[in-house]
């Protein structure tokens, strides 16, 4: 009998893995949408979209921080590697794993201190200023998912020192 595989949509981890991508693609698409109809409207009928600049902040805000842990994951962020040549292939690899945790380290306090912000404008009541949103939403998105980042750079870190390999998908 053939080997049917399960759609990958019903496996959980292949869904949490990917959600911070099809958010990100899903806020492009919603941004690029926005970003023609206002050029539209503001072109053709001189009624731009006066919401523009702020949903086009937050949505940014969402598509840089949503992608951030997996492209740390995949170690797709920008790396200088001039001094690689001076470093063996073990001595490389556990140069990396050491960076990898100390990047994993040092986010968390980025982590911790923009939710303690998200609570402070949550406290006070702060809306952006067209729409009325409340500002915490995107600070609480964004500490999440720099937490989420802190946490993938310590896996990836650990991973190299375990397998002895390189961290992709």
């Amino acid at each position: 009998m053939a080997n049917i595989q399960k759609p990958r949509l019903r496996n959980p981890w292949y869904v949490v893995l990917h959600l911070p991508t099809w958010i990100a693609a899903g806020t492009l698409f919603m941004l690029m949408c926005m970003t023609f109809l206002d050029v539209v409207l503001r072109s053709a009928f001189d009624n731009p979209i006066e919401s523009a600049t702020e949903l086009t902040r937050l949505f940014m805000a969402i598509i840089v921080f949503s992608a951030l842990p997996l492209v740390s994951w995949k170690g797709e962020n920008i790396v200088v590697d001039l001094l690689d040549p001076f470093f063996s292939e073990r001595l490389a690899q556990m140069r990396d794993s050491l960076i990898d945790a100390i990047c994993g380290i040092v986010l968390i306090w980025p982590a911790i201190r923009v939710w303690e912000l998200a609570e402070r404008a949550r406290q006070y009541g702060d809306v952006t200023e067209y729409l009325n949103l409340p500002q915490f939403y995107v600070g609480w998105f964004i500490s999440i998912f720099v937490a989420l980042t802190a946490i993938a750079f310590l896996a990836r870190s650990v991973v190299r020192q375990i397998a002895n390999t390189e961290v992709s998908e």
